[in-house]
């Protein structure tokens, strides 16, 4: 197999340099990976040092007070990549704590690296004025790619975040690529163009 990835991670690490990253850590994170299933997964920390260049553990901007008083370490900077994370669990007891910040959800270049329900994807504008124009956010393009084998070109979708809810549109069921679109845009509908939502 290829070493790629551990490379990729090393070069991460030397570059941050080890004591800058052991600042960026908190109580809440002291490993940058996490063991699972035989295999190891990369914790926020890894993802925020790779959108941010500093691997504070959690997505919220700033610093919060954790539930023993403890700092917790945030976002401090707007990244030129975006994040967005949406879980569908009844039990997601610390949403205060996990709730992507403005710093993420909001980057320099309209381009979000996504988790959703656990599965990676990237949602894209082609409309670099996305970001700095509030009047172009009322209805634009977006573009999913959700990392699928059989997905041969990203998925188009249009945007419109001006749309009044009606009775009707609170009882549908939106699907969780439209749940984490809808966690930057609150009340935005999605327009999937006879694709059927997936992820």
């Amino acid at each position: 197999g290829s070493h790629g990835v551990i490379l990729f991670l090393y070069s991460l690490i030397f570059s941050r340099t080890f004591e800058r990253l052991q600042k960026d850590l908190d109580a809440s994170t002291t490993h940058l990976l996490q063991p699972s299933a035989g295999s190891f997964l990369c914790r926020q920390a890894v993802l925020n040092m790779i959108l941010t260049g500093r691997a504070s553990p959690n997505v919220f901007n700033g610093y919060q007070r954790g539930e023993s008083q403890e700092i917790l370490h945030g976002v401090l900077t707007r990244s030129e990549v975006g994040y967005l994370r949406w879980f569908q669990c009844p039990w997601f007891d610390h949403y205060r704590v996990c709730q992507v910040g403005s710093m993420l959800k909001t980057p320099k270049l309209p381009i979000w690296l996504c988790n959703i329900n656990g599965n990676p994807g990237v949602l894209f504008s082609t409309n670099k004025q996305l970001l700095s124009d509030w009047r172009v956010e009322r209805r634009f393009d977006l573009y999913l790619y959700g990392g699928r084998p059989s997905q041969k070109k990203p998925v188009h979708l249009t945007v419109e975040s001006t749309f009044v809810l009606t009775h009707r549109h609170c009882r549908r069921q939106f699907s969780p690529v439209e749940m984490a679109i809808r966690t930057k845009w609150r009340e935005a509908t999605i327009n999937w163009h006879g694709t059927v939502p997936f992820l």
